[in-house]
């Protein structure tokens, strides 16, 4: 049993991590912008708390991180804003992970993309570079805390049922049910020889966790 606080709760992956973890009996906090999303975090199981990470400093978020045991950046911009994805994808999230050290909450989870990094190739013209490039800035970031990281880096999301199973690495051309990303959080978190890692994934025909864990 942990607690873990998830940033970005109430997105799709991280409304379908909450309730795996709540059942598993791990407490479960979700922090979300939105006053009106409060039931539906609230009926996953995770406590919803209310907070503007986006305008939040490091003390701040210092204070908000204390007291868990491992945080999940599930949080984005969602694209189109290019401003607002360095503010959110970049800014926040490196303020996020300096929190974390500063609480001494040693578990990091970041949600990323399969082909993340700073050879990913991007063009500036295109609309997906500002958030490549906040990713990739973001990631580095995590690598060099000192913190216990993981980067989950799922291929392209879909709304599919999930299988429970994926492929560790591949081309990153194939896409992968949403569902399945949250229980591979859910099992990165309790799996120790995950930390250090970047998972690249896709739907595939592998069991989570043996996927996790094959060397």
């Amino acid at each position: 049993m942990s607690r873990i606080l998830i940033i970005g709760g109430h997105g799709k992956v991280a409304l379908r991590l909450e309730p795996i973890l709540a059942e598993r009996g791990d407490t479960v906090t979700a922090v979300i912008r939105n006053r009106d999303h409060e039931a539906d975090v609230a009926a996953t199981g995770a406590t919803p708390l209310v907070a503007d990470v986006e305008s939040f400093d490091v003390d701040q978020l210092t204070n908000l991180l204390s007291g868990n045991d491992a945080v999940v950046w599930a949080a984005g911009a969602g694209g189109g804003d290019a401003a607002r994805t360095w503010a959110v994808d970049r800014d926040a999230a490196i303020r996020s992970i300096d929190a974390a050290a500063a609480a001494g909450v040693r578990r990091y989870v970041m949600v990323s993309y399969f082909g993340a990094g700073p050879d990913h190739g991007v063009p500036e013209d295109d609309s997906f570079y500002a958030y490549a490039e906040a990713k990739a800035e973001a990631d580095a970031h995590l690598r060099e805390s000192g913190l216990d990281w993981t980067i989950v880096a799922p291929s392209g999301l879909t709304l599919d049922e999930p299988t429970g199973k994926i492929t560790v690495g591949g081309s990153g051309k194939e896409s992968v049910p949403r569902g399945d990303v949250a229980a591979v959080i859910a099992a990165v978190l309790a799996e120790p020889a995950t930390v250090g890692r970047m998972i690249e994934f896709t739907g595939g025909d592998t069991p989570i966790e043996a996927a996790l864990t094959a060397d």
